[in-house]
Protein backbone atom coordinates (compact mmCIF):
# COMPACT_ATOMS: atom_id res chain seq x y z
CA UNK A 1 0.00 0.00 0.00
CA UNK A 2 1.30 3.43 -0.96
CA UNK A 3 0.96 6.41 1.37
CA UNK A 4 1.64 9.84 -0.10
CA UNK A 5 2.16 11.98 2.99
CA UNK A 6 0.75 15.49 2.94
CA UNK A 7 3.51 17.62 4.44
CA UNK A 8 1.60 19.41 7.16
CA UNK A 9 2.25 19.59 10.88
CA UNK A 10 -1.13 18.02 11.67
CA UNK A 11 0.01 14.77 10.00
CA UNK A 12 3.04 14.36 12.27
CA UNK A 13 3.55 13.72 15.98
CA UNK A 14 6.53 15.61 17.40
CA UNK A 15 8.62 13.35 19.66
CA UNK A 16 11.10 15.39 21.71
CA UNK A 17 11.08 17.86 18.81
CA UNK A 18 9.30 20.92 17.53
CA UNK A 19 7.57 20.23 14.20
CA UNK A 20 5.90 23.15 12.47
CA UNK A 21 4.58 24.22 9.09
CA UNK A 22 6.92 26.58 7.24
CA UNK A 23 7.65 28.01 3.80
CA UNK A 24 11.03 27.52 2.15
CA UNK A 25 11.87 28.75 -1.34
CA UNK A 26 8.18 29.46 -1.83
CA UNK A 27 7.12 25.89 -1.03
CA UNK A 28 5.21 24.51 1.94
CA UNK A 29 7.50 22.37 4.10
CA UNK A 30 7.71 20.84 7.56
CA UNK A 31 10.44 22.24 9.82
CA UNK A 32 11.77 19.96 12.55
CA UNK A 33 14.24 20.82 15.34
CA UNK A 34 15.13 19.19 18.63
CA UNK A 35 13.13 20.49 21.59
CA UNK A 36 14.31 18.05 24.26
CA UNK A 37 17.37 15.82 24.69
CA UNK A 38 19.19 18.64 22.95
CA UNK A 39 22.68 17.57 24.06
CA UNK A 40 22.26 13.82 23.45
CA UNK A 41 23.10 11.96 20.23
CA UNK A 42 21.11 9.24 18.46
CA UNK A 43 18.03 9.58 20.62
CA UNK A 44 14.30 9.34 19.87
CA UNK A 45 14.07 12.85 18.44
CA UNK A 46 11.86 12.91 15.38
CA UNK A 47 8.54 13.89 13.83
CA UNK A 48 6.51 10.69 13.38
CA UNK A 49 3.90 10.29 10.65
CA UNK A 50 0.46 9.70 12.08
CA UNK A 51 -1.39 6.51 11.22
CA UNK A 52 1.24 4.36 9.46
CA UNK A 53 2.43 0.90 10.53
CA UNK A 54 5.50 0.01 8.48
CA UNK A 55 7.42 -3.26 8.36
CA UNK A 56 8.81 -3.91 4.86
CA UNK A 57 8.74 -1.59 1.90
CA UNK A 58 10.13 1.71 0.67
CA UNK A 59 10.45 5.09 2.37
CA UNK A 60 11.15 8.11 0.17
CA UNK A 61 11.74 11.63 1.48
CA UNK A 62 13.04 14.94 0.21
CA UNK A 63 15.10 16.63 2.92
CA UNK A 64 17.16 19.77 3.45
CA UNK A 65 19.45 20.45 6.39
CA UNK A 66 20.79 23.65 7.92
CA UNK A 67 22.83 24.37 11.02
CA UNK A 68 21.11 26.38 13.71
CA UNK A 69 22.74 29.69 14.70
CA UNK A 70 23.70 28.22 18.08
CA UNK A 71 24.88 24.86 16.71
CA UNK A 72 27.99 23.51 18.48
CA UNK A 73 31.22 22.94 16.56
CA UNK A 74 30.58 19.20 16.35
CA UNK A 75 27.16 19.62 14.71
CA UNK A 76 27.03 18.00 11.27
CA UNK A 77 23.54 18.87 10.01
CA UNK A 78 22.21 15.47 11.09
CA UNK A 79 18.98 14.66 9.26
CA UNK A 80 17.34 11.39 8.22
CA UNK A 81 14.58 8.89 8.91
CA UNK A 82 13.37 6.46 11.55
CA UNK A 83 11.20 3.41 10.91
CA UNK A 84 9.65 0.42 12.68
CA UNK A 85 9.15 2.79 15.61
CA UNK A 86 7.41 1.21 18.59
CA UNK A 87 4.23 2.93 19.69
CA UNK A 88 5.87 4.09 22.93
CA UNK A 89 8.95 5.37 21.03
CA UNK A 90 11.25 3.04 22.98
CA UNK A 91 12.72 1.23 19.94
CA UNK A 92 13.32 1.97 16.27
CA UNK A 93 15.73 1.66 13.37
CA UNK A 94 17.30 4.81 11.92
CA UNK A 95 19.47 6.30 9.21
CA UNK A 96 20.80 9.82 8.87
CA UNK A 97 23.11 12.01 6.81
CA UNK A 98 25.89 14.29 8.02
CA UNK A 99 25.99 16.97 5.30
CA UNK A 100 29.03 18.81 6.68
CA UNK A 101 30.98 15.55 6.23
CA UNK A 102 29.87 15.36 2.62
CA UNK A 103 30.96 16.89 -0.67
CA UNK A 104 32.77 19.94 0.75
CA UNK A 105 34.61 18.09 3.52
CA UNK A 106 38.40 17.83 3.05
CA UNK A 107 39.11 15.73 6.15
CA UNK A 108 39.25 12.08 4.99
CA UNK A 109 38.32 10.75 8.42
CA UNK A 110 35.22 12.91 8.69
CA UNK A 111 34.33 12.27 5.05
CA UNK A 112 34.14 8.54 5.76
CA UNK A 113 31.31 9.34 8.20
CA UNK A 114 28.92 10.92 5.69
CA UNK A 115 25.96 8.75 6.64
CA UNK A 116 25.00 6.48 9.51
CA UNK A 117 22.69 3.58 10.32
CA UNK A 118 21.81 3.22 14.01
CA UNK A 119 19.34 1.30 16.13
CA UNK A 120 17.68 2.63 19.27
CA UNK A 121 18.26 2.01 22.04
CA UNK A 122 21.88 1.12 22.48
CA UNK A 123 23.37 0.85 19.01
CA UNK A 124 24.47 4.43 18.48
CA UNK A 125 27.33 5.77 16.39
CA UNK A 126 29.43 6.05 19.55
CA UNK A 127 28.82 2.36 20.32
CA UNK A 128 29.91 1.32 16.82
CA UNK A 129 33.04 3.48 16.98
CA UNK A 130 33.95 2.31 20.48
CA UNK A 131 34.04 -1.26 19.19
CA UNK A 132 35.62 -0.43 15.84
CA UNK A 133 32.54 -1.40 13.82
CA UNK A 134 32.70 0.52 10.53
CA UNK A 135 30.10 -1.20 8.34
CA UNK A 136 27.26 1.08 9.43
CA UNK A 137 28.79 4.29 8.01
CA UNK A 138 29.84 5.46 4.55
CA UNK A 139 30.66 8.51 2.47
CA UNK A 140 27.76 10.56 1.10
CA UNK A 141 27.73 13.13 -1.70
CA UNK A 142 25.60 15.73 0.12
CA UNK A 143 25.89 19.24 1.51
CA UNK A 144 24.06 21.66 3.74
CA UNK A 145 21.24 23.80 2.37
CA UNK A 146 20.47 21.59 -0.62
CA UNK A 147 17.59 19.23 -1.26
CA UNK A 148 18.47 15.56 -0.84
CA UNK A 149 16.30 12.70 -2.07
CA UNK A 150 16.65 9.75 0.28
CA UNK A 151 15.17 6.32 -0.43
CA UNK A 152 15.25 3.43 2.01
CA UNK A 153 14.39 -0.09 0.87
CA UNK A 154 13.63 -2.28 3.87
CA UNK A 155 13.16 -6.05 3.70
CA UNK A 156 13.22 -8.04 6.94
CA UNK A 157 16.73 -7.68 8.41
CA UNK A 158 18.19 -5.93 5.35
CA UNK A 159 18.18 -2.21 4.57
CA UNK A 160 19.44 -0.37 1.49
CA UNK A 161 19.77 3.40 1.40
CA UNK A 162 19.93 5.44 -1.82
CA UNK A 163 20.60 9.12 -2.53
CA UNK A 164 19.40 11.42 -5.29
CA UNK A 165 18.35 8.71 -7.71
CA UNK A 166 21.70 6.95 -7.77
CA UNK A 167 21.12 3.28 -8.69
CA UNK A 168 23.90 2.22 -6.30
CA UNK A 169 23.10 2.38 -2.58
CA UNK A 170 25.14 4.70 -0.41
CA UNK A 171 24.91 2.13 2.40
CA UNK A 172 23.67 -1.46 2.75
CA UNK A 173 22.92 -2.98 6.14
CA UNK A 174 22.67 -6.76 5.99
CA UNK A 175 21.62 -7.32 9.59
CA UNK A 176 19.63 -4.60 11.25
CA UNK A 177 19.95 -4.71 15.01
CA UNK A 178 16.27 -5.48 15.61
CA UNK A 179 16.43 -8.31 13.08
CA UNK A 180 13.33 -8.68 10.95
CA UNK A 181 11.67 -6.28 13.38
CA UNK A 182 8.00 -5.54 13.86
CA UNK A 183 5.61 -3.09 12.28
CA UNK A 184 5.97 0.43 13.57
CA UNK A 185 5.95 4.12 12.82
CA UNK A 186 7.96 6.14 10.32
CA UNK A 187 9.37 9.60 10.89
CA UNK A 188 11.84 12.37 10.16
CA UNK A 189 14.93 12.30 12.38
CA UNK A 190 16.86 15.37 13.51
CA UNK A 191 19.82 15.68 15.83
CA UNK A 192 22.02 18.22 17.60
CA UNK A 193 22.31 21.72 16.13
CA UNK A 194 20.21 20.94 13.06
CA UNK A 195 17.23 22.55 11.39
CA UNK A 196 15.57 19.95 9.15
CA UNK A 197 13.08 20.63 6.37
CA UNK A 198 10.87 18.11 4.57
CA UNK A 199 9.04 18.87 1.32
CA UNK A 200 7.96 15.41 0.10
CA UNK A 201 7.41 12.00 1.66
CA UNK A 202 6.04 8.70 0.40
CA UNK A 203 5.84 5.40 2.27
CA UNK A 204 5.12 2.15 0.41
CA UNK A 205 4.25 -0.82 2.63
CA UNK A 206 4.71 -4.23 1.02
CA UNK A 207 3.34 -6.30 3.91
Amino acid sequence: MEHQIEIKQMNFKAVHTLAEDAVLEGNAVLRVVKKEKRELFDENTYAKVEGIAFHNGIIEVKLLSRLLPDAPDFARGFVGIVYRVKEDDSEFEGFYLRPTNGRMCTDPVRKAHGCQYFSYPGYTFSYFREYGITKYEAQADVDLNEWMNLKAVIQDARAEFYLNGNPEPVLVVEEQKHGIGEKGGVGIFVDIGTEAFVSEMKVTCTD
